[in-house]
């Protein structure tokens, strides 16, 4: 193709300063968010202190210039998300001695993937964790394996803003594959639980402007359709069907084939409906319709 779908209106955001390479939004009562439009990260700022969460590489070197800009306090917390280096590879850089805090499996991941770019947590938790500093509140979740192993939620009570990386995408089609989540099954499910979280803003680590219950609602309604949609086609896509005769002694050339055959037939009945609804629908439609069908097949 030429190019891809413009983007719809509603998945748009205010522009980054180029100047800077970042834009602070304030959720109120002393939490910010940090994005590059691509990326999204968070600091609140307290007593004595900035808890940071999560500290993408593409501008987590400006991160504590965008501190800076709030409030001359030292950065005394850092939160990890989970333990991908694309929204934590820039913590080393923060400097300090910040204690850090993830969930278990995090940490277990990070040990093993011994980065000098992402610190080993100094403090970690299984199910639950309220972080408690000043007068600022943070309420950390674990929900199991949907994105990965240790992934959490992170909730601020006091300024009703839930943050659950890649997982949830407001406006815009999931990275590919469901956000390549190692449990398909299970990330329906966290993105179901989200929804019944109480916030008013949400934070999804990714792209451009932060989300409501309707995007979360929105992901939902794409996800059960999607669902649908490769269901009905693994049930009338004929195995074996326009392949050459000469390949029928090949297995992996019949499922290749058939596989091929479900995603298109998934991404034909999609279209029409999903298409100007959600940012970057032309990009990823594949990927996802083919890791659905998986999932169905095997999960």
């Amino acid at each position: 193709m030429d190019r891809y779908l413009p983007l719809p209106e509603q998945a748009l955001a205010p522009p980054v300063d180029p100047a800077k390479g970042y834009r602070i939004q304030d959720l109120g009562r002393g939490l910010y968010m940090v994005t590059d439009n691509a990326y999204q990260s968070m600091f609140m700022v307290y007593e004595t202190g900035v808890v940071v969460v999560d500290a993408p590489p593409p501008y987590a070197a400006r991160l504590k210039q965008a501190i800076a800009e709030v409030t001359d306090k030292p950065i005394t917390h850092i939160v990890y998300s989970h333990s991908h280096a694309d929204h934590i590879g820039g913590a080393a850089g923060l400097g300090g001695h910040p204690v850090i805090i993830a969930q278990e499996e995090t940490k277990r991941l990070l040990v093993r993937d011994n980065d000098p770019n992402r610190p080993i947590p100094t403090m970690t938790f299984k199910d639950q964790y309220t972080l408690k500093v000043g007068s600022q509140v943070l309420e950390l979740s674990y929900h199991g394996v949907a994105h990965e192993p240790g992934n959490i939620f992170i909730y601020a009570p006091a300024q009703k803003t839930l943050m659950v990386v890649d997982v949830v995408f407001p406006g815009w089609m999931p990275w590919r594959r469901f956000a390549l989540a190692k449990d398909i099954p299970g990330y329906f499910q966290q993105v179901a639980d989200i929804d019944k979280v109480p916030f008013e803003t949400f934070v999804g680590g990714h792209v451009s402007r932060v989300g409501t219950h309707a995007d979360v609602r929105l992901q939902l309604e794409f996800m059960n359709d999607i669902k649908a949609a490769a269901a009905a086609a693994l049930k009338t896509t004929a195995f074996g069907e326009e392949m050459n005769p000469a390949d029928k002694g090949n297995p992996w050339a019949g499922f290749d084939n058939y596989i091929d055959r479900v995603a298109a037939r998934c991404v034909r009945s999609l279209t029409p409906k999903w298409q100007s609804q959600l940012a970057g629908y032309d990009v990823y439609i594949w990927d996802q319709c083919f890791a659905m069908e998986q999932s169905l097949r095997i999960d």
